[in-house]
C-alpha cells in the first residue's frame, strides 16, 4: 500500500492546523487507499537550514535532518496542509521543504489550504513552484477551507460534507498520480 505523508505547515501554539490535520487524517484513513502518517512540523522542530552541505548532496550530519529525510523518503505521496500567513507560505513549511532535495522527487503532492480572505490559495501559489523545483508533481485541484466559513462560533473546525467529499476526490487523484509516477520511476530506474 502506498504511503501518504500529511504535512502540517504551522507551529504556533493554539493553531487551527492540528484540527485540520486531525480532520484530514480521519478522512484519509476512511479512504483506505494509503498507509497514512502525519508530519507535524511543530513536533519535528527542524532548525532553520543548519546543515553545512547543500541538501542535494544528501550528506546530512544532524539526526533531526536524517529523521526528516527518512520520513519524506519513505512517502510515496504528500498532502500539504497549507496555512496562509500574511498572504504567503509559512516559514516552517518552506524550511521543511528546503531542508531536503532528492527525497521529494518523483512524487505527487496535493493541498488542503486554509486561511482568511483567500482560504490559503495564495500560500499554495507560493508552494507550488518550490514543489516543482524539488521534482514533485502538484495536483491541480485544491481543497480550500475559508476559516470564516468552517469555524463554528466556539472556534471548532466544521468543514462540512462538501469539503469532506473534496478531500476524498483529492485522495483519489493522489492515488492515481502515485501509481503512474511509481511506474514512471520503475521504468526510469530499469533503463539506467
Amino acid at each position: 500500500m502506498p504511503r501518504l505523508l500529511i504535512i502540517t505547515s504551522t507551529t504556533r501554539p493554539g493553531r487551527i492546523g492540528t484540527a485540520v490535520a486531525d480532520w484530514v487524517l480521519d478522512l484519509a484513513r476512511e479512504h483506505g487507499g494509503f498507509d497514512v502518517e502525519v508530519a507535524d512540523l511543530a513536533e519535528i522542530a527542524l532548525p532553520f537550514l543548519d546543515e553545512p552541505d547543500h541538501p542535494s548532496e544528501g550528506a546530512y550530519i544532524h539526526d533531526h535532518t536524517r529523521r526528516w529525510s527518512a520520513m519524506v523518503d519513505a512517502a510515496d505521496a504528500f498532502l500539504i496542509l497549507a496555512a496562509e500567513y500574511n498572504r504567503g507560505i509559512t516559514a516552517p513549511l518552506k524550511n521543511a521543504l528546503d531542508a531536503l532535495y532528492a527525497e521529494w522527487a518523483g512524487k505527487p503532492v496535493g493541498y488542503v489550504s486554509y486561511g482568511m480572505s483567500s482560504a490559503g490559495l495564495r500560500a499554495v501559489e507560493m508552494i507550488t513552484p518550490v514543489a516543482v523545483a524539488l521534482g514533485m508533481t502538484p495536483l491541480p485541484d485544491v481543497v480550500t477551507l475559508p476559516l470564516r466559513e468552517v469555524l463554528d462560533p466556539d472556534g471548532r473546525l466544521n468543514p462540512g460534507e462538501r469539503r469532506a467529499r473534496g478531500v476524498h476526490l483529492l485522495l483519489e487523484e493522489l492515488l492515481r498520480y502515485t501509481e503512474v509516477l511509481s511506474q514512471l520511476s520503475k521504468r526510469t530506474n530499469s533503463s539506467r
